[in-house]
């Protein structure tokens, strides 16, 4: 499967990276004497969608490069929805492999994590914030959803901010 309008964690990072202006500076805080003297930190904006990330944790630029490329990644699954049709949903495979009866399934570790975490929100949005409605199309119980969901505590405070704007109660985690 190739890439589809706005499917941009499908990417790879040096795809990805070519659609970002990438800003370097002086990292502030601890990290040694020589920290300071070089333009290490990094920051990214994504132009397509104009999130933003940032790595600053080295003293390597091309380490905080890489960590802010992981942290876009985050954000654009976090922040960046998509239209999912319901009518004969199917959950595509991306999402298959958090669901936890799948026998390859990921955690929020694998690079791929974040690409399922997107497609999950999406559907999420899609059914009005509904726990069981989401659960129901994945056709697991609303308890092992809300478990996927607070996998990740990222993750999780974005769906309690989604069920409350739509005035629904959090999800516990």
């Amino acid at each position: 499967m190739g890439f589809v309008d706005d499917d941009y964690l499908a990417l790879d990072d040096d795809t990805l990276l070519a659609q970002c202006e990438v800003d370097t500076f002086r990292a502030s805080g601890p990290g040694g004497q020589h920290r300071n003297k070089t333009d290490s930190g990094v920051r990214l904006r994504h132009r397509p969608t104009g999130l933003t990330a940032q790595g600053v944790e080295r003293r390597s630029q091309h380490e905080n490069r890489a960590t802010a490329l992981k942290r876009l990644r985050a954000r654009i699954a976090m922040e960046h929805r998509r239209p999912v049709e319901l009518d004969a949903y199917s959950p595509p495979p991306e999402l298959v492999r958090l669901l936890p009866a799948t026998p390859d399934r990921i955690k929020s570790r694998h690079p791929d994590f974040w690409r399922g975490a997107q497609h999950l929100l999406d559907l999420f949005v899609a059914t009005g914030c509904s726990l069981s409605s989401t659960a129901g199309y994945l056709g697991i119980s609303t308890g092992q959803l809300s478990r996927l969901m607070a996998s990740e505590p990222e993750l999780l405070r974005k769906v309690n901010a989604l069920r409350q704007q739509q005035g629904l109660r959090p999800v516990r985690g």
